[in-house]
């Protein structure tokens, strides 16, 4: 049987990492689950611990400083052993035969399944909102497609493949020398798929679902920082400049890079304008003319999108919504 360790970096989760934890050992591939427990303020560790199942899988790292989801993963992933790797946030949970599902194609050294978005008032009922069986519809991922499928405009998209959460084959990693950035608080499982898929890493995905990412404004996610985004960019342009990428992508990641720098100057822009007034934050934009046009195409898109929500003409948050998949899925014979 393949065997898998699942990694749980949590802070600040005891609501939730209880559930997390029950989905993982509650699947029979699994044979060890770390939780990284990254300096919590609440009861995180304790609550932990105390949804261990008695199979001697579970183990509790607490760490006295908060070091970032980046680091937290990769101590959890030096801390453990199994062949294959899973990621799970603190506030997801799996599906029931997750890996079954996934094993059941070979060849690959990432695999992910589809990610079901469900509200996260659905965690206070009695059972999830009924999944559809969608078919594997099973292929390998091209570097290309991968990034294409991260292009987004600045709200998430169906496909925005960022957001997979592919199990690894470890000896990848060991191959590769690769392991999450840890300069990084955004972006960082996106960089180092990148990574992987450039030095010759085979994705696979399939279609059915075996995540459940639950959706709340006030998550980790939803809070990056300015600092976050201009360290995102810096580490697409590190890839640039480091990696063997075919034309295709390369030309993809420079849009990606792109777009994620004018959304930190234009963050910037909004911080120093708090700080220092409008005058101030300009005098600072047209330091770099570069950076002028994008700042006033995403405050226009800004003032619009505020405009339509007054109107009550803009789309429900996702986190507002009901289900949706990060995948189009086919379901019937």
């Amino acid at each position: 049987m393949n065997e898998v360790a699942v990694i749980i970096p949590a802070h600040n989760a005891g609501r939730t990492i209880a559930q997390a934890i029950h989905s993982a050992l509650a699947e029979p591939e699994v044979v060890e689950v770390v939780v990284v427990d990254d300096a919590s303020t609440d009861d995180t560790a304790a609550v932990a611990r105390g949804a261990d199942d008695g199979s001697g899988r579970l183990r509790v790292m607490a760490l006295p400083g908060n070091v970032g989801p980046a680091r937290a993963r990769n101590l959890a992933i030096a801390a453990s052993h199994a062949e294959w790797i899973a990621i799970l946030d603190s506030d997801d949970v799996f599906l029931p035969g997750r890996f079954a599902r996934l094993f059941a194609h070979p060849g690959w050294d990432l695999a992910a399944d589809n990610i079901v978005l469900v509200p996260d008032h659905y965690r206070a009922g009695p059972a999830l909102p009924e999944v559809p069986e969608f078919h594997d519809d099973a292929r390998m991922l091209s570097l290309s497609e991968f990034v294409a499928g991260n292009l987004t405009s600045g709200r998430m998209s169906r496909n925005e493949t960022g957001l997979l959460k592919p199990v690894m084959r470890r000896s990848i990693l060991v191959q590769t020398g690769l392991a999450y950035d840890e300069d990084l608080r955004l972006g960082e499982d996106f960089i180092l798929y990148v990574r992987l898929m450039a030095r010759g890493a085979r994705f696979l995905t399939i279609r059915s679902c075996g995540y459940v990412a639950f959706q709340r404004g006030d998550s980790l996610s939803a809070q990056h920082r300015t600092d976050d985004l201009g360290s995102y960019a810096r580490a697409a342009r590190q890839i640039l400049s480091q990696e063997d990428l075919s034309d295709e992508a390369r030309n993809l990641l420079v849009q990606q890079e792109r777009l994620t720098r004018n959304k930190y100057h234009h963050r910037l822009f909004l911080d120093q304008k708090r700080a220092r007034g409008l005058a101030g934050a300009s005098t600072e934009a047209l330091r770099d003319p570069g950076r002028v046009l994008p700042i006033l195409r995403l405050t226009a898109r800004d003032k619009y999108m505020a405009l339509m929500r007054r109107a009550g003409l803009a789309s429900v948050p996702h986190h507002a919504a009901g289900i949706r998949f990060l995948l189009e899925g086919r379901t019937g014979p």
